[in-house]
């Protein structure tokens, strides 16, 4: 599925210049209680080394500054721990490329529970939106993707994995191709082998909603490189290692857990 859009229209060209100029007049700063929500919750960030730490604080404050959080379904109100854990989602993601930034979403859509769409006609827990550039997720589907950081289903990271996909290919702004096309050439490789040994019954670490389409099988992939990169790299380490290079990030080098000895 490619979605190529053309060249920046007058509105939207004049729409980013106003945004980098708020941006960078009124930036929306992380404060400490931003901080303990981060190493209380996110995980990712509580592991890193204080200069990991540094270099993520600073992204993330540019994803907040330059997203749009909006309540939807009856849910009353964005509070801070919403925008700082979906934010830190989105820059944990993207967080091994200097320059990307996925501009093109940045309108956030909470539901409190999951949402009947009337396009689809069924009840979503989570979507992108590439034609509005939004990313709907559900906020109790969201916490549980964090509560059990072990069993690689992250609703969060499944959702920007897809607009990462789509950023990828979206012509009209800068971070156009910033995947490496070689290194995409070996995932697509693993994937054929992956999925045909999942088609045959072999164990695998990806479940099987992977078998869906190619852009099921990206998101789940990301879920397990961040939420079991030690069984995604033990079971399948070539193809971790493509990750790796594809996702310009280790997320067992970025964020190391610490191993307990057995008694």
């Amino acid at each position: 599925m490619h979605y190529l859009f053309s060249p920046l229209s007058i509105f939207e060209f004049f729409y980013n210049a106003f945004e980098s100029m708020r941006l960078a007049l009124f930036p929306r700063k992380v404060e400490r209680s931003d901080l303990q929500i981060l190493e209380k919750h996110f995980p990712y960030y509580a592991r890193m080394n204080p200069k990991f730490k540094k270099e993520f604080e600073r992204r993330l404050q540019y994803i907040l500054s330059s997203r749009n959080f909006h309540p939807r379904g009856g849910l009353q109100e964005v509070t801070e721990e919403m925008e700082v854990l979906i934010g830190a989602t989105i820059t944990m993601v993207i967080f091994g490329w200097k320059k990307v930034r996925l501009p093109h979403f940045r309108k956030i859509l909470i539901y409190p529970n999951q949402y009947y769409s009337s396009i689809t006609r069924t009840y979503h827990k989570g979507e992108v939106n590439p034609k509005f550039g939004i990313i709907v997720l559900s906020w109790r589907a969201f916490l549980e993707g964090l509560v059990d950081e072990d069993d690689g289903i992250n609703l969060g990271v499944h959702e920007v994995a897809h607009a990462l996909k789509l950023e990828n290919q979206i012509r009209h702004n800068d971070e156009f191709n910033f995947i490496s096309a070689s290194v995409s050439q070996d995932y697509r490789a693993h994937m054929a082998l992956e999925k045909e040994k999942m088609k045959a019954g072999e164990d695998s670490p990806f479940r099987e909603a992977a078998l869906i389409n190619g852009d099921e099988f990206f998101a789940v992939v990301l879920e397990n490189f961040f939420e079991r990169p030690e069984v995604f790299s033990e079971q399948r380490p070539e193809f971790f290692k493509t990750m790796t290079l594809l996702m310009q990030q280790n997320p067992l080098v970025v964020s190391p857990r610490v191993k307990v000895e057995k008694a």
